[in-house]
């Protein structure tokens, strides 16, 4: 029996099949899981359907997370074909790419509340229409996709940043509310990964050497990688894990600077 096996849940921000969302969908799925998906537009309904399809899904519908109408229309529909609501992933973020580089003080009053609303604020309202069926579901876990640019400077990431930082927040707060119902919601923060995102990045390949010589493990994670760890945190393995934010980065977050990144530093 799969780790997830009669489990069934939503996963907000699956947008390709080389990202890691779908990486989350797949782990979950291959334990058995059943799972409802969203796409953020008609545009991105092409690349999503067919991944939802190809896992025999019962629901895959378009979702504007800024529009609580959005929200609570996904949730209302999903009540009507799924008997319960174990899991939810949060995979949703943007900003406009001029707020990603240059001076963070130039951003705009409209580009900060347009990344906070789309990255942080919707997993409040995700969290808020997904309470309910968890409830009733004898409790569940919320997961969130974050990185270390909320807890550090990262070149290029800008006010996504402060984005992140906002939602890590959230997240341990929302986990604060919603224990008592045993609903347990944490942070997955992965370190660089090649995928169709990250190629928004500036200098996105300098930031993958970069973890090859931070890292422990002297190379970057595979999405697959990420996937895994997210099923160890949508599934009973980490029934007692809880308001975490769990890295899955090589150890490159724990480390301030390899012996080999000390060999290219040159001292007066």
């Amino acid at each position: 029996m799969g780790l997830m096996e009669g489990k069934k849940g939503i996963i907000f921000g699956v947008s390709n099949k080389f990202g890691i969302a779908n990486a989350i969908a797949e782990q979950l799925h291959a334990h058995g899981a059943e799972i409802a998906f969203t796409y953020a537009n008609e545009a991105m309904e092409k690349r999503v359907r067919p991944i939802a399809e190809s896992m025999n899904t019962k629901m895959c519908m378009e979702c504007d997370v800024t529009k609580d109408e959005d929200v609570k229309k996904v949730f209302e529909e999903y009540q009507k074909k799924y008997d319960k609501l174990d899991f939810v992933v949060h995979a949703v973020a943007f900003a406009n790419k001029d707020d990603l580089v240059g001076d963070f003080y130039s951003v705009s009053r409209e580009g900060w509340d347009l990344a906070m609303h789309v990255s942080a604020y919707s997993l409040v309202t995700i969290a808020r229409y997904a309470k309910p069926q968890m409830e009733a579901s004898g409790g569940g876990s919320i997961l969130a996709m974050t990185y270390l640019g909320a807890t550090k400077v990262v070149a290029n990431y800008n006010i996504m940043g402060v984005a992140k930082a906002a939602l890590e927040s959230s997240m341990r707060f929302i986990a604060n509310d919603l224990g008592k119902y045993n609903i347990r919601c944490n942070c997955l923060s992965a370190g660089p990964v090649k995928t169709m995102a990250a190629k928004g990045i500036g200098g996105f390949d300098r930031m993958l050497k970069a973890n090859v010589l931070k890292a422990p493990l002297k190379r970057t994670p595979e999405v697959s990688e990420v996937g895994k760890a997210a099923l160890y945190l949508l599934s009973d393995l980490s029934s007692a894990v809880t308001a975490q934010v769990q890295f899955v980065d090589c150890g490159a977050s724990e480390v301030f600077a390899s012996l080999d990144e000390m060999a290219q530093i040159k001292f007066e």
